[in-house]
């Protein structure tokens, strides 16, 4: 039912077979490493990977499945364990009564802050808004708009991850990120609710039917003045130290040493790991002060996207192409990652990261009206357009613990939460 592996190891274990798996509380003798659990899974071609810290004090009050339950308590430092879970048995199985047909005056489309709401094919919106549910268990929970015509609406109540294998990965974290495990108020909560409630499965689209993200003026902004707001240099982060980490250690994972890299709306930092000794970056930014403040490029191009999606790079110059929190900027999107395919070198990578906080006057309303798992469906999207893209994948990490030295620490015991998506050149 398990198999033990060195960290960087992702090879998938046998089977756990079809019955359903027991759950139990684990039996902490001593005080555990924090876990991180890996949850993958594949929809129309994309892999994706939905990835959870668990600190010991939670992991404490933590219902397991019996076979992960077993590897918190036996897997040393350092290793992985792999399981393996059939459609059903980790989350209920897809049901073909959760597939219903209403009415379209049911959908309650108020306008939530950015304008009255028409459902769209694929969307995700909150159960509040259809009125027949409201009354029911979890009448809350998002839903997803399937099927849109003048007569009805077809809405999918199942869990997006419903009815997929699923497979998901555990391993300690090397160090402790919390303090002694103190017992909570709270009744224990089932592993299965904490890794695959709201959002893993919201990437996806429905049945390979492209989710309708492009209705309603989706890239227009509050402000479109590009060049006056990048005027000044702003020499800030946009995330916490512990998020940055990850992105940095995510890009040392995907780009090859001596990369010729293009860090697409570049500023201060680029975030890539030294080890990565890259023989070029170029950065393409908005503000010269920023790009010259940025030791890792080798080279500067002051380019503003949204006013001229053509790259000034010559075809096929780059191995990679990282762009750190800023995609939720580009009001040309397509016509960008169509650039991306040029530039980059066949089998070359482009790797998009983001999180929760950006410039509210600058993203683009799309951005702002999706959950925030359904934005890597969007980026997603954004890559299948071009039709130069292979091996797409998306990554989300939730869960680590705020630095206690970050200016938020008091506010926010969590880390940014992160999400990426990347694709490999065609060809």
């Amino acid at each position: 039912m398990t198999s033990q592996s060195p960290a960087s190891s992702g090879a998938p274990a046998a089977d756990t077979g079809r019955r359903a798996p027991r759950a139990s509380v684990p039996d902490i003798a001593t005080p555990p490493l924090d876990l991180r659990l890996d949850l993958h899974w594949r929809s129309d071609g994309v892999q994706h990977c939905d990835s959870l810290v668990l600190p010991r004090a939670q992991l404490a009050q933590a219902v397991l499945p019996e076979p992960l339950a077993q590897a918190v308590t036996d897997t040393p430092a350092g290793a992985v364990t792999t399981h393996r879970f059939a459609p059903g048995e980790l989350l209920a199985d897809w049901d073909p009564q959760g597939l219903v047909t209403v009415q379209p005056s049911t959908f309650d489309g108020r306008d939530l802050g950015g304008g009255p709401i028409q459902p769209r094919r694929g969307r995700f919106y909150p159960g509040s808004l259809l009125v027949t549910a409201r009354d029911q268990p979890g009448g809350g929970a998002p839903l997803r708009v399937v099927d849109v015509d003048t007569h009805s609406l077809r809405i999918d109540f199942n869990h997006p991850l419903a009815g997929k294998p699923l497979e998901v990965c555990t391993g300690s974290i090397s160090a402790p990120t919390t303090g002694p495990v103190v017992a909570g108020e709270d009744s224990p909560k089932d592993l299965r609710a904490l890794l695959t409630a709201n959002g893993p499965g919201m990437q996806g689209r429905w049945r390979d039917q492209p989710t309708d993200f492009f209705a309603d003026e989706p890239f227009l902004r509050a402000d479109d003045d590009d060049p006056g707001f990048y005027a000044r240099p702003r020499l800030v982060d946009h995330l916490d130290s512990a998020a940055i980490a990850e992105i940095r250690a995510l890009y040392g994972r995907l780009i090859p040493r001596r990369s010729r890299i293009l860090d697409l709306m570049a500023s201060w930092h680029s975030h890539l790991p030294a080890a990565l000794a890259p023989a070029q970056v170029a950065g393409v930014g908005m503000n010269a002060e920023e790009l010259a403040r940025n030791p890792a490029l080798t080279q500067r191009m002051l380019h503003d996207l949204n006013t001229e999606p053509r790259l000034p790079c010559a075809d096929a110059t780059f191995d990679a192409v990282v762009c750190t929190v800023s995609v939720e900027y580009l009001t040309n999107p397509f016509a960008v990652f169509r650039e991306l395919g040029r530039v980059l070198r066949p089998g070359g990578i482009a790797v998009m990261t983001f999180s929760n906080r950006w410039f509210p006057t600058k993203a683009i309303r799309l951005w702002q009206e999706l959950h925030a798992f359904e934005r890597p469906g969007l980026v997603l999207e954004y890559f299948r357009a071009t039709d130069c893209f292979r091996a797409l994948n998306t990554w989300s990490l939730r869960g680590l613990p705020r630095p206690a030295d970050d200016r938020y620490a008091r506010r926010l015991t969590l880390s940014d939460p992160l999400h990426a998506v990347w694709a490999r050149r065609s060809g």
